[in-house]
């Protein structure tokens, strides 16, 4: 089962349009680059888990809502983790994303 970009981008739109913020707003709050967040929306640029994690926290929700439509953790849940994330180096944030990946194809 692979990730559907397009989806994401749409959850992430939506999920900003909610909160009646800007491209730019959230690019600043996220702490991303000029119109990225746009590639992002349109599924022409595919986001990390570190940036999905900074989008996330930005819109004031959890991943799952742009991953798989819902949103389960609390705020204050997912901001721990996100830290977490953010100080690991590159080798940390890929073997994370590829266990994120392969807990999201786990039939649970």
């Amino acid at each position: 089962m692979g990730l559907d970009y397009e989806l994401i981008g749409k959850r992430i739109a939506k999920r900003r349009r909610q909160l009646r913020m800007k491209q730019y707003e959230v690019e600043e709050k996220a702490d991303i680059g000029y119109k990225y967040l746009t590639n992002i929306e349109r599924a022409i640029s595919i986001p990390s888990t570190e940036v999905i994690m900074r989008l996330a926290i930005a819109l004031e929700t959890t991943p799952d809502e742009f991953l798989v439509g819902t949103a389960r953790l609390e705020k204050e849940e997912w901001r721990n983790i996100a830290e977490l994330l953010r100080s690991m180096d590159e080798k940390q944030l890929a073997l994370a994303q590829s266990l994120l990946t392969w807990i999201l194809e786990q039939e649970l």
